[in-house]
């Protein structure tokens, strides 16, 4: 006897309703005459409201059971509606095409925003917010070379991407840039005092034990 699996049945559509009303659905479809097809569809709509009676009260409810309907058929059911037959278009419509933003990135590491904030400071004509803006982009663009390369950045580094992201239009103050000192720690080399740490007390203890001192 040839057992009937799940994974050989025909993929459900809205499982909520479960196999019975999608095998009376392809039933429905089989019948020739419309007129008794449109009073079985009714009768079946019936039914789907009785398996979805908590969402009842919702608004547009029995337009929701046709458009359930409709889609269990793999809109192939040809029916009279009191509403219109909805499309696989208008029901999962295809997501638009988001733009990705086109041009190579020079310096990746830092990211494309920094380069548009330098750039868009060619337009500034107060020096000193020019310097302010320029001194915290350092600040942050020495975060991501930490980041990025492991090891903490030159501060002559810094001041040359910059230039060069501007494309030498704007002014920097290198001496206020070439003050900045790293605001983060290398966190291995924390982990690693700690560690030794650890072992430099397990040593002790275990030397502590052998001699029978305790304190």
């Amino acid at each position: 006897m040839r057992r009937n699996y799940n994974i050989e049945r025909q993929k459900l559509h809205l499982p909520e309703y479960g196999r019975h009303i999608q095998d009376m659905i392809a039933e429905l479809m089989a019948i020739e005459n419309r007129q008794e097809r449109n009073l079985r569809a009714k009768a079946l709509i019936a039914i789907m409201a009785n398996i979805q009676h908590d969402s009842s009260e919702t608004p547009d409810f029995e337009r929701k059971l046709w458009d359930h309907l409709f889609i269990m058929s793999d809109f192939q059911l040809d029916v009279d509606s009191p509403y219109p037959k909805p499309t696989a278009v208008t029901i999962m419509p295809p997501p638009h095409r988001m733009e990705y933003p086109g041009g190579n990135i020079a310096m990746k590491h830092y990211g494309r925003n920094v380069r548009n904030v330098i750039r868009s400071l060619e337009k500034l004509k107060d020096q000193e917010t020019v310097d302010a803006v320029v001194y915290n982009l350092a600040r942050y663009m020495r975060t991501k070379s930490f980041e990025f390369n492991q090891e903490h950045p030159d501060n002559a580094v810094i001041i040359k991407d910059i230039k060069r992201m501007a494309d030498f239009d704007i002014a920097v103050n290198e001496e206020a840039i070439t003050m900045i000192k790293s605001d983060y720690k290398q966190n291995h080399l924390g982990y690693s005092k700690k560690a030794n740490h650890g072992k430099k007390n397990f040593k002790n203890q275990k030397n502590n034990r052998r001699t029978g001192y305790s304190k």
